[in-house]
């Protein structure tokens, strides 16, 4: 088992693809937390649309809360794998 954020760890082909998965869950996390700032922000400029424009600030809120946690679970998901030759070494 890898040791989490690890640097200088070489990952592995599951590790990578592990890692990509994460990237993209990421990536689309950020796309959504700045759309609800643009859409809530454009809101803003309506009397009538303040309460749902101070919900779409709240979801980016939420998003931008997501961010670390995203690294976390990936990183723990990552540190869960186990290394080239760890079946070799448990025989």
């Amino acid at each position: 088992m890898a040791a989490m954020f690890e640097p200088k760890h070489a990952a592995t082909h599951k590790e990578r693809r592990v890692y990509g998965r994460y990237e993209k869950l990421y990536t689309l996390n950020d796309f959504l937390a700045a759309l609800y700032f643009l859409v809530g922000s454009v809101m803003f400029f309506y009397e009538s649309l303040m309460i749902a424009a101070t919900w779409c600030f709240t979801l980016g809120s939420v998003h931008f809360l997501l961010r670390p946690t995203i690294k976390v679970a990936r990183e723990f998901h990552i540190a869960q794998l186990p290394l080239p030759g760890d079946d070799e070494r448990r025989s």
